[in-house]
């Protein structure tokens, strides 16, 4: 048995070094223990043979499992080092075991790489920095986190991005970090107890928290899913949790006995001249507030004939991820409000998987009114064509240049067309960032209920996967 003592538990380089020797060597993958320093009995492996070498000696590795690998590293799991070696090891004889998703052993590598970038994702939303005097009596942040698995050097340069003039510490039980401004730093990991205590600006987040949280949205299981109790004794907003629950189905209920707010007479006038059926004309709608006072007025195309109401969007106007989908379904139709029927709810479900928050994300049709056709009582989807596509996307266009996101996601073949002017491979593209004229990035993948559409289970469970990867990606490069 060959017995490999790496450095410490995120030691790549090391675990690198010695599975290029041992594969050199011939080792089998159940001839090595792999373990950290500290184990009294480890030793470190046999060097590198100066003449002939085992059985596949030289080979090259593609680069997607050595990024998985380095993702890997960073999981909890005890395993983590012997699947890579074994992964690497079959390697030299199936150069394109990668690709197979559905092997074992890539299937488990990859479900570790998820959960870490999980992992990271929430560290970056969870960290609640506090404020704190150090030695010299300046003023300095610093956090308590408690990560799932060991990512905190890997979340550390979003922090140091993201509060570049804030000189912070952010303690964890494996490494902490520390940045002055100026260059990052780590430090041995630290306890919960060094950790500081309440400060006044909690009580400027907690009424922040109370003020955008939406009752009518509130799904207390994806809430959990993507805020973990694990978490909440961090969070100073955890402690209204339970009260913004408990009176979350009263303030809905008073919500729907509200009259529907009406826009102002200026928005109408202005929603009127946008909705004649005229070309661009300068008289482009200047608010959101106008474009959906527009969308209700809108005579672009026939459509409006046969809807309850246009449906125009939702979510913040400063976005920096925008969804397109193709257009209001029945329930969306009646609702008067976008993804909030089965295809809503998929989506909900993927966003959740592939950690994106919807409340942060733009939501809109590429079509906005519901274009259907009677079967005896039930109205059942039809696709909108080219020409209504091109109506249509004049508003599309508006929410473009008022939002102004980073990145855009086209739902399907229909939103593609609105969003890129041109039919688009949604296969061929997939995950691919397409350069698109306002300066954003265009993501392209399948619509929410193409996956409801699925007859087949395991091909339903494959598309539904492919779709949380692509949502993953998008926010990946909206960030």
């Amino acid at each position: 048995m060959q017995v490999v003592r790496l450095a410490s538990e995120t030691d790549f380089a090391g675990w690198r070094k010695a599975a290029r020797e041992l594969r050199a060597k011939g080792v089998r993958p159940g001839e090595v223990l792999w373990t950290v320093t500290g184990d009294l009995f480890a030793v470190s492996p046999a060097p590198l043979p100066t003449e002939g070498g085992g059985e596949g000696s030289s080979f090259c590795v593609p680069r997607e499992f050595l990024e998985l690998a380095e993702t890997v590293v960073l999981h909890r799991a005890e395993e983590r080092f012997e699947l890579l070696y074994r992964l690497l090891w079959r390697l030299s004889a199936e150069p394109h075991l990668m690709r197979i998703a559905a092997d074992p052993d890539v299937a488990r590598a990859r479900s570790l790489a998820r959960q870490v970038d999980q992992a990271v994702h929430k560290m970056k939303a969870f960290v609640r920095f506090r404020r704190v005097a150090d030695a010299e009596g300046r003023e300095v942040f610093v956090a308590w986190f408690e990560p799932a698995h060991r990512v905190a050097e890997r979340a550390a340069p979003f922090f140091a991005r993201r509060f570049a003039n804030m000189g912070f510490s952010i303690l964890t039980p494996d490494v902490c970090v520390h940045w002055d401004t100026r260059t990052l730093g780590f430090t041995p990991g630290a306890d919960a107890a060094e950790a500081p205590g309440e400060d006044a600006l909690e009580d400027y987040w907690r009424t922040y928290y109370a003020a955008i949280f939406n009752p009518a949205r509130l799904n207390p299981r994806l809430m959990r899913r993507e805020m973990p109790q694990r978490y909440w004794r961090n969070l100073p907003e955890a402690r209204l949790i339970p009260e913004l629950i408990a009176r979350a189905e009263a303030q809905v209920e008073e919500m729907v006995r509200q009259a529907p707010s009406e826009p102002t007479r200026r928005v109408v006038r202005a929603a009127q001249r946008a909705s004649r059926d005229a070309p661009y004309d300068g008289q482009a709608p200047t608010s959101l507030e106008e474009i959906a006072a527009g969308v209700q007025l809108c005579r672009r195309c026939d459509l409006w004939r046969e809807a309850t109401q246009g449906v125009a969007r939702e979510g913040p106007q400063m976005a920096r991820l925008m969804f397109v989908g193709e257009q209001p379904g029945d329930q969306e139709d009646l609702a008067g409000q976008p993804f909030v029927g089965p295809a809503g709810q998929m989506l909900d479900k993927a966003l959740a998987a592939a950690a994106v928050p919807r409340a942060e994300t733009y939501v809109t049709n590429a079509v906005k009114h519901f274009k259907h056709e009677l079967r005896g009582k039930r109205r059942l989807h039809k696709t909108p064509d080219t020409g209504e596509v091109t109506a249509c996307r004049w508003w599309l266009d508006g929410e473009r240049r008022l939002v102004r996101p980073r990145v855009i996601v086209a739902l399907g073949a229909t939103a593609a067309l609105a969003v890129f002017g041109k039919p688009t491979p949604i296969a061929k593209l997939r995950q691919h960032a397409i350069p698109l004229a306002d300066h954003a990035q265009g993501v392209v993948t399948y619509h929410p209920s193409y996956l409801l559409r699925l007859p087949d289970a395991a091909a339903k469970a494959q598309a539904y996967e492919m779709f949380v990867e692509d949502l993953r990606f998008a926010w990946a490069l909206a960030a």
